[in-house]
């Protein structure tokens, strides 16, 4: 299986969250502004948006602790959310609240790339592309290596150049663009 990658730009983004609609729409919003795993992110609730500023959730896979500050775009989101306080932001249709599946964020999410024209500019797209995205939008915003580590809850410096998308081929471009 090939590694997903993260959206490069904003345009992408951008691009990539108007391929959708409704609910399926809201998984980029709310995915690529939150930088949960998909785990996480599948299990919010109305509650949990609707009235509020930021989260406080507990990860699933870590066990940490984490605040997530909402920006102005999930704000605006949160009050056009329908529904109880309890049903899951990303229900699933087959009925029940119950949020939908893993399968199914990727299949939304793979659809909406492909639609975009992004899957052959990015590669291979997945729900960790969300969370991808998050780190790499971090890093064009200006915050520094350890800043997104510390946010992303990584361990290794390595792994977060991973995740924004710092590879041994974008070093040998900057090294060979100082030629003079």
């Amino acid at each position: 299986m090939a590694e997903v990658g993260a959206l490069q730009t904003d345009a992408d983004i951008k691009r990539w969250e108007n391929s959708l609609y409704g609910r399926n729409r809201l998984l980029v919003t709310i995915g690529v502004s939150f930088g949960l795993r998909i785990s996480d992110l599948l299990k919010l609730k109305v509650g949990d948006l609707r009235g509020k500023t930021s989260l406080d959730i507990r990860e699933q896979k870590t066990g940490k602790e984490r605040t997530v500050t909402f920006n102005r775009k999930v704000i605006a989101a949160a009050k056009t959310l329908e529904g109880a306080d309890s049903d899951y932001i990303f229900v699933s249709r087959k009925g029940g609240n119950k949020p939908i599946s893993t399968t199914q964020a990727y299949r939304i999410l793979k659809d909406g790339a492909d639609r975009a024209g992004l899957s052959e500019k990015v590669g291979a797209i997945g729900t960790h592309s969300l969370r991808k995205s998050f780190g790499r939008k971090l890093y064009r915003s200006g915050y520094k290596l350890p800043e997104i580590m510390n946010i992303l809850g990584h361990s290794s410096e390595k792994m977060t150049l991973r995740y924004i998308g710092i590879t041994k081929e974008n070093v040998a471009v900057a090294y060979k663009a100082i030629d003079w």
